[in-house]
């Protein structure tokens, strides 16, 4: 006997196989992203996302391998464990945790220039007492006279970073912020 295979006409859908090669790959890639975002993570952080032993296991085994290949079937190894479990939590955790570090990078930055502009320019005081009107002027005035003395003559920079934290206290006191 001989087996037929049946011929589908050109109007009847396709049975439904599933997600295609590509999507399949393409998550996995996400996955493995995810995973490399874990490894970069402090331990703390990676202890709060509250994962599964396994997958712990692999993130630290992950830090400790420097060989390009192994690295690679460990990070394959981290996005097939992570099949187990909703990415989409952590995914949302990482993005979060990422945007705080690009604005407490971007108010360091501008804390710095502050720094910059009080010490190198000679409005640059006026203009920080202009901005922020909580800020003690003469205390200011004396750190600033010591950091450009401190700078003059080659010291640590002990005043220098003295000014800074002045400077970020009172910013983050007009903030409503006060995150040491």
């Amino acid at each position: 006997m001989i087996a037929r295979t049946e011929k589908r006409h050109p109007d009847t859908p396709a049975p439904d196989t599933g997600p295609s090669k590509t999507a399949r790959k393409k998550t996995m890639h996400d996955l493995q992203e995810v995973g490399e975002a874990l490894i970069a993570l402090d331990p703390a952080r990676l202890a709060a996302l509250d994962l599964p032993e396994r997958l712990t296991d692999a993130v630290a085994q992950a830090r400790t391998i420097t060989k390009h290949e192994g690295r690679r079937r460990q990070l394959q190894y981290i996005g097939r464990l992570m099949r187990d479990i909703d990415a989409v939590p952590l995914q949302a955790a990482l993005a979060q945790w990422e945007r705080g570090a690009n604005a407490d990078r971007a108010h360091f930055a501008a804390l710095e220039r502050w720094r910059e502009r009080v010490l190198d320019e000679p409005d640059g005081l006026a203009e920080f007492v202009a901005t922020y009107a909580g800020a003690d002027r003469s205390a200011l005035v004396a750190i600033a006279a010591e950091a450009r003395a401190e700078r003059d003559r080659g010291g640590p920079p002990h005043q220098y970073r003295a000014l800074f934290r002045a400077l970020k206290r009172i910013v983050d006191d007009a903030r409503g912020t006060s995150d040491g």
